[in-house]
């Protein structure tokens, strides 16, 4: 669950969160969450690493794939 939200944001609001934070915009509510830990991004990052050079490169899988890490996602006025 978010720490923060607030009513009547912007996609502006998005782009001026704090680095530090991961902003969503939802029904014109921003929230503001915080960034994985460390330890929670090494363990991201070598899942993504084996799962790029199976799926997207094709060594030891199908390939063809698109792995994005930390894609946005625009849904009419949502940002996720």
């Amino acid at each position: 669950m978010s720490e923060w939200s607030r009513k009547g944001a912007t996609y502006d609001d998005v782009l001026s969160a704090p680095a530090d934070r991961i902003a969503e915009l939802l029904d014109g509510y921003l929230y503001l969450s915080p960034r994985p830990s460390p330890r929670h991004a090494n363990a991201a990052s070598s899942l993504a690493t084996d799962l790029h050079d199976a799926f997207q490169k094709g060594r030891s899988g199908p390939g063809g794939w698109w792995i994005l890490f930390e894609p946005e996602v625009h849904l009419r006025d949502d940002v996720l």
